[in-house]
């Protein structure tokens, strides 16, 4: 299968939250490639130590760290400042910075704030401040922006991630039609959505990865070759889900619009035995 020509050796790719889990796994991948990676995250310590992690063991590859807070326009506008004046050029920009934290319908007011500041507003920050210079730039490139299955099916107890990455799926969709109907555009945009994924997030409660996890490392893998096939969509399976059942859990709940059953009606005590049913079906 053939690689996107963005990742080709020697090309520079932007990646937030690169400081652990798929961000830090993408940024070994890609300077594995030759790449020259420029790694951001708020926490600048970590970030440091993440990048002092990546090899440049092959020619032209090279990973710096640029501490970020991708919540802010202007600091993102400042890394893009930074990293053109630096190469010159952004061939692969990923939008992966994403934070969960306890949320409800109507309490922790100030957590709902962070995480769609951090996980929505990032990626539309990380958007505007470089889509414009890659797309003059005239050459091949990639905007990623990490999504979540949470942002398709929303299952209940964490309300502000699922609109959070609601919002990215909607964003990145939106994205990708606009850039395929400019003039001259070489950039395309692609939805990653990682399935049961062990990363630093999940490591504060689960000190070991479950069976039934992917590594950073296997949903990276897996982004270059759906990437390399043209997927916008990058769905990714897990140890225990299967693409097969993915699409079945998303039928169902776009079947709640369809057929006019209560919302989340997949974990409705009504709904249990036809949703058992239907996925047995």
């Amino acid at each position: 299968m053939s690689a996107h020509p963005a990742f080709a050796s020697g090309n520079v790719a932007v990646i937030t939250g690169a400081a652990d889990g798929i961000g830090l796994a993408a940024a070994k991948k890609f300077t594995s490639l030759g790449m020259r990676v420029c790694m951001a995250d708020v926490d600048a310590d970590k970030l440091e130590q993440a990048t002092a992690e990546v090899p440049a063991a092959v020619e032209h590859a090279e990973a710096v760290a640029m501490p970020t807070d991708v919540s802010k326009l202007d600091e993102l506008q400042q890394l893009r400042d930074r990293v053109f004046d630096r190469y010159g050029q952004v061939d692969v920009l990923m939008n992966n910075a994403g934070i969960g934290r306890p949320t409800d319908s109507w309490t922790e007011y100030e957590n709902w704030e962070r995480v769609l500041g951090v996980n929505l507003w990032g990626v539309i920050n990380g958007v505007h401040a470089f889509a414009p210079s890659m797309i003059e730039q005239g050459t091949p490139g990639l905007i990623i922006n990490t999504g979540s299955k949470q942002g398709i099916t929303s299952p209940p107890g964490s309300p502000a991630y699922n609109v959070s990455k609601a919002g990215i799926k909607a964003a990145t969709e939106a994205l990708e039609h606009s850039l395929r109907n400019t003039k001259g555009c070489r950039i395309s945009a692609h939805l990653l959505v990682p399935g049961f994924t062990y990363t630093g997030m999940m490591r504060r409660f689960l000190p070991e990865k479950p069976e039934g996890a992917w590594t950073a490392e296997q949903v990276v893998e897996f982004l270059l070759e759906s990437v390399g096939r043209g997927d916008f969509y990058v769905l990714c399976p897990d140890n225990d889900v299967t693409r097969e059942i993915d699409n079945k859990r998303m039928e169902w709940a776009m079947g709640d619009l369809i057929h006019n059953r209560p919302p989340l009606s997949r974990w409705h005590p009504d709904y249990e035995k036809a949703f058992e049913a239907f996925m047995d079906d």
